[in-house]
């Protein structure tokens, strides 16, 4: 059988994309996938020996992530799927009653503007007005929610609010299409809002200069008809989920990494949210987001047009739509699949025993995995500055990079040892307890995960984080000729 894994698995399965192994159950596949690439045990298993819940398993478009599913002899030439979380059904009725669109008018110029639209039978007069009539939310606007804010402004939403607390870095103008070079610097709400009124200045444009959380996520969407997930980490994927599962509003999902990306529907008439599909994330490092990971540029255009694709059929309430489904989409090697998303009766947000009523009573960073324990040993760091005098004095120490290899082909550091986290525990033996070990990712956050794996496999040499990553040094002159390449 053909087993496909997804981009961000790779990494731990030789970097391939598609492996072919005999086998006519899940379980056996996976052992002998395990079996043949060590590393990927620590990716798929927690420490209990049980899937990971960020992860599901797929039989052609048929979902086999219970271990109950396991045993069931499979077909010969039917493909598994390992997805991971990154972050349709029949036709469905308009999201915009008709006392909103018959309060709706148009001008002479929209007409106009909008004709190739009035011409589509699925649309016409009725479909346009309810997408005059529309209110949607955009939290973030960075690679996706380029096209996302961008289409939707073109198609005529009536009322478009842009949520994001960062600034335009020139780092961004690859894939995110909605800023240009004159905005580096500016929040990307501005340079957003500027955006959307050279395309239509008749809409109503709100922005919101902040990062969504517990506390303030409920008042963000408060009102509006769909709420459209384009930001970049977990945290915000699962705050956003739940809020919009609580309060009933209809979120269009996407998710993207390097080549891969992910498009779905959450909350639609009672239909699955987005805990139903991944329970909690990966563990804290494990898969890198995309800002960790990159992607290719037209990648973010092309999942952020499918989301623009299914708010407007929402709201016009045509065709088939991603709700019970997640559309995968690998642009490297042109493969998709459009997978079933079924509603989880033991959800603890929208199962029938829920066990979450609002947002801020639950504990995002532990259920992330962003806290401490206790009774942890603290993982110390090091800052660039410190770690550049001990280069440069040539002390004793060992610096390992567990970053990609297309990550060390951007930053060389010197000097280092290159060791995977998957690898870590069996090449412990590679390190000198004596001396102090030096851990660096791109932006200090795999390292920890790095350490503490150490630390679990019973490593008791001192350990220590680059603080910020490779991201956090850039600016470190080192003397060595071959610092930075």
């Amino acid at each position: 059988m053909k087993i496909y894994i997804s981009a961000t698995l790779r990494g731990f399965f030789g970097r391939h994309d598609k492996v072919e192994l005999e086998g006519n159950t899940v379980r056996s596949l996976l052992k002998t996938l395990t079996d043949e690439y060590p590393d990927g045990r620590e990716a798929l298993y927690n420490d209990d020996g049980k899937l990971r819940e960020f992860i599901q398993i797929y039989v052609d478009d048929e979902k086999f992530t219970t271990e109950d599913k396991w045993d069931e002899d499979i077909t010969a030439n039917r493909e598994l799927l390992l997805i991971p979380s990154i972050a349709g059904g029949a036709p469905t009725e308009s999201l915009i009653s008709d006392e909103r669109r018959k309060e709706v008018s148009f001008d002479d110029a929209e007409i106009e503007r909008f004709n190739k639209h009035l011409m589509l039978r699925e649309i016409g007069v009725k479909g346009q007005k309810r997408i005059k009539a529309a209110r949607v939310v955009i939290i973030g606007a960075g690679a996706l929610g380029s096209p996302v804010i961008q289409y939707l402004a073109a198609a005529g939403i009536g009322e478009i609010k842009v949520v994001d607390f960062d600034e335009v870095n020139l780092g961004n103008l690859q894939s995110q299409v909605i800023h240009g070079k004159r905005d580096i610097g500016r929040p990307k709400t501005a340079s957003a809002k500027d955006t959307i009124k050279g395309i239509n200045p008749k809409l109503t444009i709100e922005v919101d200069n902040i990062k969504v959380d517990a506390e303030n996520i409920m008042e963000v969407i408060a009102g509006y008809d769909v709420v459209v997930d384009c930001t970049d980490n977990y945290k915000a994927r699962y705050v956003i989920g739940d809020a919009c599962a609580l309060a009933k509003i209809p979120l269009v999902f996407g998710a993207i990494y390097q080549y891969e990306g992910q498009v779905g529907i959450f909350n639609l008439d009672d239909g699955p949210c987005y805990r139903c599909q991944f329970p909690s994330p990966p563990p804290t490092g494990l898969v890198p987001t995309c800002a960790e990971g990159g992607a290719i540029s037209p990648l973010p255009g092309i999942i952020g047009s499918i989301q623009a694709n299914e708010v407007l059929k929402l709201i016009i309430g045509i065709g088939e739509n991603l709700s019970g489904k997640l559309l995968t989409v690998d642009s490297l090697y042109l493969h998709s699949n459009i997978l079933k998303v079924h509603k989880n009766d033991n959800c603890p947000i929208c199962g029938k025993k829920a066990s979450i009523f609002e947002v801020e009573d639950y504990d995002y960073e532990d259920f992330c995995g962003l806290r401490e324990e206790e009774e942890e040993i603290p993982i110390e760091g090091i800052e660039p500055e410190e770690l550049a005098e001990r280069i440069e004095r040539g002390d004793k120490m060992t610096i390992v990079d567990i970053r990609e290899p297309h990550e060390r082909a951007i930053h060389r550091f010197p000097d280092v040892v290159v060791i995977p986290i998957g690898q870590l525990a069996r090449r412990q033996k590679e390190l000198d307890p004596e001396i102090d070990t030096i851990f660096i990712c791109k932006q200090g956050k795999r390292s920890i995960l790095a350490i503490k794996t150490l630390r679990e496999a019973g490593y008791k040499g001192p350990l220590y984080n680059l603080k910020g990553g490779i991201d956090g040094a850039k600016d470190i002159i080192f003397s060595h000729e071959g610092a930075w390449l």
